[in-house]
């Protein structure tokens, strides 16, 4: 085992948030003697996948997600008591440049954790023994890199700092042979990704030009994923748990995706991206990390920076006025990229 503390890593939000954390938890992980991860409930599978982690606590907070319980205290005794009995020395709080960590380290601090590190712009009290000061328009994930490096952990030698996880099972009896593109129309929030009736077309197009495309979804879009595939892609929408989404991802050439999960699920595999990037939220922040990519839409709609789930703008035009060409030349584009360029990102 090796030699050091027993480190918590907080990260409460959704599957990518999860995924994004990945470099600092195995600087983390390089440096602990234990490692265990609390998240959400959304986040639990992306946790289940990055290598480094001993352990997954599962809290469904009540200041965060999109629709966060109520305040029950009983909730609060039932997450104490776990962290309490897991003797941990050390957490790091990850949160989003617009999240407050303080409530995580108030819950962390009364488990009985006496170091806890966050990047914070409010005045923590004695909540945080470290409070780190987040760079100007970082990264999600060399951000959370940055707070681990604070705390005095290190990516081990031979790490690039990509996004990383286990490996993935085969997909071919899922997808069958031959080469393929993944369109992933669905997403958490509406306002990033495309209209499904843009996404049909789209598969179409990419069908009439020679691709085998195969369409995914979560179990809650089968109904999308069967429009979507129509007669031009094979439909395996509701049929992949995780690790096989990422098996079928890792087997892609490309990927088609909005802003969501399964663009940082692709990274995390190596695969290039195709990314619908609605400027809701700034693509700085949140692109595809570390693998090639194009990102698509208007990036001066008047969406903006506005964090809206549900495009308020008639005709969703930031990602709907994307054109079959652009499309199938952001495709072109990353395949006839060097394969020796795994992390070489492109945009147009």
């Amino acid at each position: 085992m090796t030699a050091g503390p027993r480190t918590l890593v907080v990260r409460l939000d959704s599957a990518g948030d999860v995924l994004l954390a990945g470099p600092a938890v195995r600087a983390v992980a390089a440096g602990s003697a234990y490692t265990a991860m609390l998240c959400g409930p959304l986040g639990e599978g992306a946790a289940r996948l990055l290598p480094g982690v001993d352990e997954v606590l599962v809290y469904e907070s009540p200041w965060t997600g999109f629709e966060p319980p109520p305040v029950r205290r009983e909730d609060l005794a039932a997450l104490i008591a776990p962290l309490s009995a897991g003797r941990f020395d050390r957490a790091l709080v990850l949160t989003s440049f617009h999240q407050s960590p303080l409530p995580a380290a108030l819950l962390l601090k009364a488990a009985g954790i006496a170091w806890v590190a966050a990047d914070s712009e409010h005045y923590p009290g004695s909540l945080l023994d470290l409070r780190h000061q987040r760079a100007p328009h970082r990264h999600e994930a060399p951000a959370s890199l940055d707070l681990a490096e604070a705390a005095g952990f290190a990516l081990p030698p031979g790490d690039d700092g990509a996004l990383r996880i286990t490996a993935p099972p085969d997909a071919t009896p899922l997808t069958g042979a031959g080469p393929y593109l993944v369109v992933h129309p669905g997403a958490a929030v509406p306002a990033r990704a495309w209209s499904p009736e843009r996404a049909e077309q789209a598969v179409a197009a990419l069908g009439q030009a020679g691709h085998r495309v195969v369409v995914t979804g979560g179990p809650g879009d089968k109904e999308l994923t069967a429009s979507v595939a129509g007669s031009h892609g094979l439909d395996l929408g509701g049929r992949t748990s995780l690790p096989e989404l990422a098996g079928v991802l890792a087997g892609a050439r490309a990927v088609v995706v909005g802003n969501t999960g399964p663009a940082h699920l692709a990274a995390a595999v190596g695969t290039p991206v195709v990314c619908l990037f609605a400027p809701v939220v700034p693509a700085e922040r949140w692109a595809p990390y570390r693998v090639p990519h194009v990102l698509l839409g208007q990036r001066d709609a008047p969406c903006g920076g506005s964090r809206a789930r549900v495009c308020p703008v008639p005709g969703h035009p930031c990602l709907d006025s994307v054109t079959d060409a652009e499309v199938l030349g952001a495709v072109a584009s990353l395949l006839t990229a060097d394969d020796d360029r795994p992390h070489r990102e492109v945009t147009v």
